[in-house]
């Protein structure tokens, strides 16, 4: 015999798939819906934050913030509610998030400034990527990760030349230009070598004599190369697997995401969904 579901096991079925369910329309609706207020509640944050603005509109930035902490403390009770093991939730990344994201503006009840480290609500930001967990966006992120981590080897030997480079000129610039300029230590002198390398050029410590100006533009034309670099690299990556991935975006389901098929299969070996 067929076991008849009450009303509150209607409605949390229903609500469970609202929330958890990004495959549905009201699952995403519900998560781009979440993600403008996470947006609108750090924006508010920030304007907070300026003076002029907080003055004229203060009142409207504390009720707005307590009606978005009143959304999320809602939605973080449904989602422990929902499911069969809410400890998994509370004890969760997502979790932990969620409920650090709720806390300052009841803390503020008890202690004064708390209020404005409601901008960490845009770590639940991440949650975009369970909205782009869409087949189409699963193969073009393995495919970016797929290279990054190909190119790892170069970029790190990369990097370490880079920072040998820093400290060789770095030191030699101390010898060169001395506490007069500002190169009061070699650390010092390290960080202004590192400062013009990636041509950002704060400008708090300049070299003086003509040698020194010498090596200070050597450095400023080798950082303009080794910006590319990196780039390059990843890019050379990409560009090697791209017909292997424009092959197997033709085999990937459309249903489960799954994108390892033989090239001549017809249907998904994960779901059985036609490809």
């Amino acid at each position: 015999m067929n076991e008849v579901k009450s009303k509150y096991e209607i409605f949390k079925q229903r609500v469970h798939i609202i929330i958890y369910g990004t495959n549905t329309v009201a699952g995403r609706l519900f998560d781009l819906i979440l993600l403008g207020l996470i947006l609108l509640s750090v924006v508010l944050v920030m304007l907070e934050t300026v003076k002029e603005f907080d003055g004229k509109y203060h009142t409207f930035i504390l009720i707005s913030e307590w009606v978005i902490t009143l959304f999320f403390t809602i939605e973080y009770i449904l989602r422990i509610i929902t499911i069969k093991k809410p400890i998994n939730y509370i004890l969760s990344f997502y979790g932990i998030i969620d409920l650090v994201a709720i806390l300052p503006m009841y803390l503020s009840f008890f202690v004064t400034g708390t209020s404005v480290f409601t901008v960490i609500r845009a770590l639940r930001l991440l949650r975009l990527f369970k909205i782009l967990n869409h087949p189409q966006f699963s193969s073009q992120s393995v495919h970016l990760r797929e290279s990054i981590i190909a190119s790892r080897g170069r970029i790190l030997v990369f990097m370490y030349f880079i920072l040998i480079s820093c400290i060789i000129i770095g030191s030699v610039m101390y010898v060169v230009e001395g506490d007069e300029a500002g190169f009061t230590s070699i650390p010092v002198s390290i960080y202004w070598c590192i400062v013009t390398l990636t041509t950002v050029g704060f400008g708090d410590i300049t070299p003086i004599t003509p040698l020194g100006q010498f090596i200070a533009s050597f450095v400023m034309i080798m950082g303009y190369g080794i910006i590319a670099v990196p780039t390059g690299i990843i890019t050379a990556e990409i560009a090697k697997n791209m017909p292997k991935t424009r092959e197997s975006d033709k085999k990937v389901c459309q249903n489960c995401g799954g994108h390892e098929h033989l090239l001549n299969a017809k249907y998904c070996q994960n779901c059985g969904h036609e490809l």
